[in-house]
């Protein structure tokens, strides 16, 4: 057995960067914890553009998937051709990987693209609970299309809309695999959609439970005389009407006081694109005294300088006897008192929510976000939820924001 400095523990526990486990085999951690081997071999006889001996890495997989034992002795075989003045990367013998090894080097390269942490996560985690099991340890080049529906059919009826991700998912693998040389053929993923096998299920539309506009005052009320801080953040979600991450993700530096302007920068909005937020005096109220805490987030979890977690305000409900209310949900909620109560234009009521108005080409002429419109709707709304609705605030005419 060819023995060397790692050990089964260390390649579990070690930081990100470069360890080295002797003989050139390293063991590559990224910051994202992601853990892949690689061989450094110098090439004998061979030199590289600047003249000096071809020294060249090779990828040798994830740690997760090839044992240290199997990295050893791939390096030894990369070594020894290396040592005969043999390129490894032409006379190495092509070795197909599994479809995890792909799926798992795919999710690696795109951790840079992904629109944040979570979704890139939740891609891998798609593969991981239902492909995996199933074609996991197959070569790429032996999945056809029973395999693919092995992984689809026990799902696509019960849960539509984790299948159909799962499929695209599948199909990418597949793709880059080809692009790689480990495939050959048509992706089976489209041949499965061209031939119609799967039966086709009609979506239902997500519903986030909401409460009624009518019963929010005296809910808020309620809120207001709970100290802990999941309750001070669903106040402020319940009166701006933005969604749990943009809240919960909140700093400092993206409020301007004078200005009594929350401006959520693009990463954390659904659109891409960065949302300004008018702040009234009820949601000040709120925010104001919790710079006393001197957190880098306003809404600061149990964790020192770190978040609520996005299950906290789920969770008040809960302790709330709050059934049937999701915190989404009250986004709907200010939505219908907009329509019902406030009679507010579509495009204010709308932009108040962070939605795109129209087509593509008139959100490319709309270069207006109704910001007075959407702050005299706001003290409205802050208004209600606080009980002083008797107080009167008009919108303004057509100017502009």
């Amino acid at each position: 057995m060819i023995s060397g400095k790692l050990t089964k523990r260390a390649i579990e526990s070690l930081g990100p960067g470069r360890h080295g486990d002797g003989n050139g085999l390293y063991l590559v951690v990224d910051p994202s914890g992601a853990r892949r081997w690689i061989v450094r071999v110098t090439v004998k006889g061979q030199r590289n553009r600047q003249g000096k001996p071809l020294r060249t890495d090779f990828g040798l997989g994830g740690a997760d998937v090839v044992t240290l034992q199997e990295a050893r002795e791939r390096a030894l075989e990369y070594r020894r051709m290396a040592r005969q003045g043999l390129n490894p990367r032409f006379n190495a013998a092509k070795e197909i990987p599994t479809f995890e090894e792909v799926a798992r080097q795919v999710h690696i390269d795109r951790l840079p693209t992904w629109k944040n942490t979570k979704h890139g996560q939740q891609w891998i985690n798609t593969l991981r609970d239902y492909a995996f099991p199933k074609i996991g340890r197959m070569q790429v080049s032996d999945i056809g299309q029973p395999e693919v529906l092995s992984c689809l059919s026990p799902i696509w009826t019960e849960k539509p809309e984790t299948a159909r991700r799962l499929m695209q998912r599948i199909r990418v693998v597949l793709d880059v695999a080809r692009s790689k040389g480990f495939r050959e053929g048509e992706n089976p993923v489209t041949a499965i959609k061209a031939a119609g096998v799967l039966p086709k299920i009609k979506a239902k539309p997500k519903r986030h439970g909401a409460m009624s506009w009518r019963d929010v005052p005296a809910f808020y009320a309620e809120l207001k005389a709970r100290n802990a801080m999941a309750a001070k953040a669903l106040m402020f979600t319940c009166l701006t009407g933005s969604r749990t991450s943009e809240v919960l993700g909140m700093r400092w530096e993206e409020i301007d006081f004078d200005e009594r302007l929350w401006t959520c920068p693009a990463e954390r909005m659904k659109t891409g694109e960065a949302h300004r937020i008018p702040l009234t005096d009820e949601m000040l109220a709120i925010i104001e005294p919790l710079k006393a805490l001197r957190s880098e987030y306003v809404f600061e979890g149990q964790k020192r300088h770190r978040p609520l977690s996005n299950m906290s305000m789920l969770m008040l409900l809960r302790r709330m006897k709050i059934e049937g209310v999701t915190v989404h949900g009250f986004r709907s909620t200010f939505r219908d008192w907009a329509a019902e109560v406030a009679n507010a234009p579509r495009e204010v009521a709308e932009m108040s929510l962070s939605h795109r108005i129209g087509s593509q080409v008139e959100q490319a002429y709309a270069r207006s976000d109704l910001l007075d419109k959407r702050r005299a709707l706001m003290e409205r709304w802050s208004d209600y939820v606080a009980g002083r609705s008797s107080k009167v605030v008009s919108l303004p005419s057509a100017q502009k924001s």
